[in-house]
């Protein structure tokens, strides 16, 4: 009886071979276990297209690839399906899963979408390694830093196997393949198991609108191809072409579908992984990232955001979209069912305001409706300031748009974490990007480690981070409004650039928020129910920089509905009820 699942499949004395190949006049499968011989194992056709053959004998670990026949031409491919490689352009590696201990892993429960922060890295760059990229055993070394950090969440960039050593990760050449460079399948799981341990869960980014471009084997895998585009993976038609490459995979073939699918399916159950963001993609669901609509590729988001509702309830799948579409997050007929989506509503208007060279120039109405905006409820977002998207291609952090002269100065270092303090008291799922939380200046770049004595200069600066992170988690118990559904704007002053927000669980109990935006200490007057609201955090405190003034912001007295707000130049104030 043949055993179950694509790709090389481990059963009880060796591993059986099922391959999607349905042009191929013959395949064969070759390797470390038959010395190479490509006479030792030919593989069977069975039916829609797949080829099957069992090899008694292969262990985890040998080496192969498949050898097959269009025509009178042979082509070596190494398996679309291969768990490990031994580079992009290498061989396949057997793996077994079942091999990992996980040492009781199964019990880890992925935190609510309320009660999320998560920290955005890239692996190679993480840390400084003498001779190439840094490694996920490099970043399980950091794992402790990161829980003191408070974060509950680590996106990781792109890990599937790439062409070279040095990459931002959007080029998946083997898209089940763990990049050797970074350690490959085994470093992955003990990177969630540790970090899984220390109540950090894991989302891995995922990249399903294009391949490639390079090192596919999907690539005309089984000689055939339209128009010379890539075969049975690609599109064969204008629907191919993407900014890199005509690699958009051809969400129309249900094998390609299931391949998309069996990926996911792969990083939440072998894996162990909390969730999957999928990167840019308007490009699944029309050409050019804003129109030709590819109906096939909204049916293919879909698809994914229900696998992961249903049978891996509790994990998130995020789309990185940014066009403002609501249906994004829908769960009904004509949604495609994510549970979140990266939101351009937030991020652009908030950099705005953060990097506008004078007072005046900021508009408060626009971070107002930035800080209010939502899909189909307050969670249903990731907001942020930075993200590899915005910090790199010679677009810089915060601090150096601010003063690229002086980005450790007062002004830089106030208007980053008067940023960083909008993200953290803001509804939706809050996501700093790497180095963010010490002031790294420099802007992203996949071969420039993050500068690791600046965690220790600005310390104080983390510290800050830290304590924001820990009323956003709620961690102290006196804050659970910033993890509420419910934001009510009371204060919006475009002319003193003053906003201030209550946020609120449905029981009723609130958090004040309030930011002045200018670069002078201000008071304004807010309207809310009499009563004393108490000082629980104050971003001008002098415990968070030797430079910032220290400005001594009363609790605010509310009498008759009325009370004043007293707020530090470029400052954040959390205040709770009495």
């Amino acid at each position: 009886m043949s055993v179950l699942g694509m790709g090389a499949v481990p059963f009880d004395g060796g591993f059986a071979f099922r391959v999607w190949a349905p042009h191929a006049d013959e395949v064969k499968v070759v390797g470390d276990f038959n010395g190479w011989d490509d006479n030792a194992h030919h593989l069977l056709p069975e039916g829609d297209g797949n080829w099957y053959g069992e090899v008694q004998g292969a262990v985890h670990g040998q080496e192969y690839k498949y050898l097959l026949r269009n025509g009178d031409s042979w082509t070596m491919r190494i398996d679309p399906r291969a768990n490990s490689v031994t580079n992009s352009v290498g061989n396949g590696h057997l793996y077994d899963h079942s091999g990992f201990d996980w040492e009781g892993d199964e019990a880890f429960l992925t935190p609510a979408q309320h009660q999320l922060v998560i920290y955005e890295t890239h692996i190679g760059s993480f840390v400084d390694k003498e001779y190439g990229p840094s490694t996920l055993i490099d970043l399980t070394g950091k794992l402790g830093y990161l829980q003191n950090l408070g974060v509950n969440a680590i996106e990781l960039m792109p890990l599937m196997e790439f062409a070279g050593d040095y990459s931002w990760g959007y080029n998946p050449a083997h898209i089940f393949a763990v990049e050797h460079t970074y350690g490959g399948p085994a470093a992955l799981k003990t990177f969630i198991r540790e970090a899984h341990k220390l109540g950090i869960a894991v989302i891995i980014d995922v990249v399903y609108n294009h391949f490639g471009p390079s090192d596919l084997a999907t690539w005309q895998f089984d000689g055939w191809s339209e128009n010379g585009m890539g075969g049975i993976y690609f599109y064969q038609d204008y629907r191919s072409h993407t900014p890199w490459g005509d690699t958009r995979p051809d969400y129309g073939r249900r094998e390609v579908r299931d391949f998309i699918l069996d990926n996911v399916r792969m990083w939440l159950r072998d894996y162990h992984a909390d969730g999957v963001r999928l990167d840019m993609t308007p490009y699944m669901r029309t050409v050019d990232g804003f129109s030709g609509d590819i109906p096939e590729g909204w049916a293919m988001m879909r698809m994914i955001g229900e696998l992961v509702r249903t049978e891996f309830p509790g994990r998130l799948v995020i789309a990185e979209d940014m066009h403002n579409v609501m249906a994004v997050t829908a769960t009904q007929p004509g949604g495609a069912a994510m549970h979140a989506q990266w939101d351009s509503q937030f991020v652009h208007p908030v950099r705005e305001a953060l990097i506008a060279h004078d007072d005046e120039q900021r508009s408060i109405p626009a971070v107002a409706q930035a800080v209010m905006h939502a899909y189909q409820h307050a969670f249903d977002r990731v907001i942020y300031t930075e993200s590899h998207d915005e910090v790199s291609n010679g677009k810089a952090r915060i601090t150096s748009e601010v003063r690229g002269d002086n980005p450790t100065g007062w002004d830089a270092q106030k208007r980053a974490t008067l940023g960083a303090a909008l993200v953290l008291t803001a509804p939706g799922i809050p996501m700093l990007f790497q180095g963010q939380e010490f002031l790294e200046d420099e802007w992203f770049r996949d071969t420039v480690p993050l500068d690791w004595d600046r965690a220790w200069a600005f310390r104080d600066i983390t510290a800050m981070f830290r304590d924001l992170i820990r009323m956003r988690r709620n961690l102290d118990g006196d804050t659970p409004g910033l993890s509420g559904p419910n934001t009510t704007l009371v204060t919006l002053d475009d002319d003193a650039n003053v906003i201030a927000y209550v946020r609120s669980t449905d029981d009723r109990r609130h958090v004040l928020v309030a930011l002045n935006l200018t670069s002078n200490a201000v008071q304004r007057q807010v309207k809310l129910p009499s009563g004393t609201w108490r000082v629980k955090f104050n971003s001008d405190s002098r415990s968070y920089s030797s430079l910032f003034g220290d400005h001594a912001t009363p609790d605010l007295q509310v009498i008759d509905g009325a009370g004043v707000l007293d707020l530090g130049p470029y400052s954040c104030v959390v205040y709770l009820p009495a």
